[in-house]
């Protein structure tokens, strides 16, 4: 797949379209080779995907929820067999993950998003009220009405393919716009619902630049929701732009996202710094720690620092970085020059402000390559610590052992996101004091375990605060905010009298 150059359109009411304004998917570790030319779209082009999805709504609302079912199913096992080898290629070469990584993501976790979906949506169409004499009570679960704006990030492959069918699935139809980083596997996961029979209109697949296709879109009174993974500013500017456009809806937007993190491992002095060292350097610097979960600030106790330290320098020393394509890497490059640029202005900050431990170093002659680094600072308020990088950074605070309590208070109050945490203690009174202190700091909480890697069907992904709405991808939750529940009584002995027998009484 390398050594092809493909050319990506616009796919809108099963149509493809290309508009002659392209953008270029390059590797982001040899950022000088194209894999494709994608179009992009304008307002005109958004207003006619959402033209498309609006007509293909009343059909596909209308089918049974079976049908709809079936389609994402197929699409599931089409990605589990014969597409699946592409997928894969198409995110290491595109989003620079190593094979594991790609695997995980790309075909694990994606097939695990529409299987479990497919489950979830029978629980809620099972789900009915009770019936009294005489009486036949129904919950009917309607698709919203209008349209639904899905926009995908880089970092996760499967996230895209999520985003835009979970509201499929409920029988509303989309308009996704996927990362422009990330658009080789968006395309293919494209062409897999094709594949399924996904009918033309219900998935709108609409690449381009982000403000032009947001703005048009949120100026259509048909939205009806939006499904959103990316940044904490992005999407509360999506939010006051909804809420500005309030009255102008034909319904009240759902807004279901998933945004930043400042995400946290502490351990207790009972902890066993191999393990801690390990999570630090799989949840920390796994993709690059470009994944929303990975860990970048952690509190160490003083107790056990020098040995947490030595053994996580001792295993940074031994990780290789390059070419994905080379499974002795452990990580490659970070996915774009803005990425890169923003990372490396903050290891400069570093340099001048903190203890760079290990790693810091950058270049980008070839491909966007950022060292693993480990910072430590004596400052629980520094900047490192608090702002989310979206990097292979990792910021130590070492605390003194007697000041746990202290520390973890400190830990919750110093970020404003809330999305994933770890605790480290072989005490169990030490885990029941921090999954209590900490029950606001994370809306995934692992225990002895980095804090990367939730499973669909085991650990439901999503936070709060900052962090956004928790309606936690892959799970029942979430397929509930794209439905609408009408509620039906039939009686089937109408009353035919208006008084009561109370009333002839003496």
């Amino acid at each position: 797949m390398a050594t092809e150059r493909i050319e990506i359109p616009l796919i809108i009411g099963g149509k493809e379209i290309r508009t002659g304004k392209t953008g270029q998917s390059v590797m982001p570790f040899k950022h000088g080779h194209v894999l494709a030319e994608y179009h992009m779209a304008s307002p005109e082009h958004v207003q006619q995907a959402i033209a498309a999805a609006l007509k293909a709504r009343k059909e596909w609302a209308a089918w049974p929820w079976e049908d709809r079912a079936a389609v994402i199913l197929k699409a599931a096992e089409l990605l589990a067999t014969t597409w699946k080898a592409t997928v894969n290629s198409a995110t290491m070469l595109g989003q620079a993950k190593t094979a594991f990584q790609s695997e995980i993501d790309a075909a694990c976790e994606l097939i695990d998003f529409w299987r479990f979906n497919a489950q979830y949506a029978q629980e809620i169409y099972s789900e009915q009220p009770a019936n009294g004499p005489g009486v036949w009570n129904q919950l009917e679960y309607r698709a919203l009405e209008g349209f639904i704006y899905a926009v995908s990030p880089f970092n996760f492959t499967a996230i895209g393919g999520n985003l835009s069918s979970a509201p499929a699935l409920m029988g509303n139809t989309v308009v996704w716009k996927p990362a422009s980083s990330a658009m080789l596997s968006a395309y293919y996961v494209m062409r897999i619902f094709e594949a399924a029979g996904m009918p033309p209109g219900v998935i709108n697949f609409v690449p381009g630049s982000a403000g032009p296709i947001t703005d048009t879109v949120l100026a259509s009174p048909d939205l009806a929701g939006i499904h959103f993974t990316g940044s904490t500013e992005v999407f509360q500017s999506m939010w006051k732009a909804v809420g500005e456009n309030i009255a102008n809806y034909k319904t009240y937007p759902r807004l279901v996202g998933e945004t930043g993190g400042k995400d946290f491992i502490i351990a207790h002095p009972s902890a066993g710094p191999q393990a801690v060292a390990v999570a630090i350097i799989r949840g920390g610097f796994e993709y690059s720690g470009q994944k929303c979960s990975a860990a970048s600030r952690v509190y160490i106790p003083q107790s056990l620092w020098s040995e947490v330290r030595d053994r996580t320098i001792g295993m940074m020393k031994q990780i290789k970085m390059g070419d994905p394509r080379d499974f002795r890497n452990f990580l490659s490059a970070v996915i774009d020059r803005k990425a890169f640029d923003r990372i490396s202005g903050y290891l400069e900050h570093a340099k001048g402000t903190a203890k760079v431990l290990q790693g810091g170093g950058c270049d980008a002659s070839e491909g966007y390559y950022v060292e693993p680094t480990l910072i430590q600072t004596d400052d629980p308020a520094y900047r490192l610590l608090c702002e989310e990088i979206f990097g292979p950074v990792v910021t130590a605070y070492v605390y003194p052992d007697a000041k746990w309590h202290e520390t973890m208070e400190i830990l919750d109050k110093t970020s404003p996101y809330a999305l994933t945490g770890a605790v480290f203690a072989t005490e169990r009174s030490a885990v029941r004091e921090a999954t209590s202190a900490l029950r606001n700091a994370a809306g995934n909480f692992y225990i002895n375990d980095k804090p990367t890697g939730a499973v669909v069907g085991q650990q439901p992904f999503g936070g709060a605060r900052a962090s956004g709405t928790n309606d936690k991808a892959g799970s029942r939750s979430n397929l509930n905010r794209w439905v609408s529940t009408r509620t039906i009584k039939e009686t089937f002995v109408s009353a035919t009298d208006h008084s009561y027998p109370f009333q002839g009484a003496e």
